[in-house]
């Protein structure tokens, strides 16, 4: 059997994928931020991010299609994990009989990654792709309109005003509303997650697995709170 297929079928093979997936995503997501935050700096800024990002495209969709080939991967691995799981065990287990190490977080993984995957194809239609699927939620900023808000003047003239777009998608409270509770599932889906990644490398006891537990549940905090500031900034009017 080739190694490849052999790792690829190993639930050991699985949970690596799993883990090595999940740690490139966690970068992506801290980038994303850091990008994001930008926002709160002076509206030329965010948007010479944008026009950066924007001016190198096949860059950019290489970037994109790597995603989506390691997100797809990290999504085969749970389901493959997940139905493995049930098939080991086909009974459920009776209530009150969890084991008592199992967190929430843990124990409903797979479905915060549903939520997460619904809310990440929602915010590419939006702010991406705006097409008006992406008003399947009420009181959503009209697709069509951000296609008239643009920059004019400057480098970054004829693209995108993301500064604009951000304002104008997240003063709708029910957009927001939906994108804080997606952030706090994935904030616990990667809190989880990240300990999960470590226990697979060998670390499941001693003194260090606490610290990364302990790590990786302030750095799913930050992430909250740096991901949160930003809808709430707007819908408050603290951004403008």
């Amino acid at each position: 059997m080739k190694p490849l297929q052999l790792l690829l079928q190993s639930s050991i093979g699985k949970k690596v994928i799993m883990g090595a997936t999940g740690a490139a995503l966690v970068l992506f997501v801290i980038g994303h931020l850091v990008g994001n935050l930008q926002i709160f700096l002076p509206k030329e800024k965010i948007n010479a991010y944008a026009h950066l990002l924007h001016s190198s495209a096949g860059v950019l969709w290489a970037v994109r299609l790597g995603l989506v080939a390691i997100v797809g991967l990290h999504v085969w691995a749970a389901i493959s994990l997940t139905a493995q799981n049930k098939a080991a065990r086909p009974v459920n287990y009776v209530e009150g009989t969890r084991p008592y190490a199992a967190s929430w977080a843990s124990r409903y993984m797979f479905h915060t990654g549903l939520v997460i995957a619904a809310f990440v194809v929602y915010h590419l239609l939006h702010y991406t792709a705006q097409l008006p699927v992406a008003n399947l939620l009420p009181s959503t900023h009209p697709a069509k309109d951000f296609n008239q808000l643009l920059v004019t003047t400057g480098a970054q003239s004829g693209y995108r005003d993301v500064h604009a777009m951000l304002i104008a998608g997240f003063q709708q409270p029910i957009v927001s509303l939906f994108y804080l509770i997606a952030i706090g599932l994935l904030c616990l889906h990667l809190s989880h997650g990240m300990t999960a990644m470590f226990q697979s490398l060998g670390v499941q006891e001693g003194v260090w697995r606490t610290r990364l537990e302990k790590g990786a549940q302030v750095l799913a905090i930050a992430l909250f709170a740096g991901y949160a500031s930003i809808p709430i900034a707007v819908y408050l009017r603290i951004v403008q």
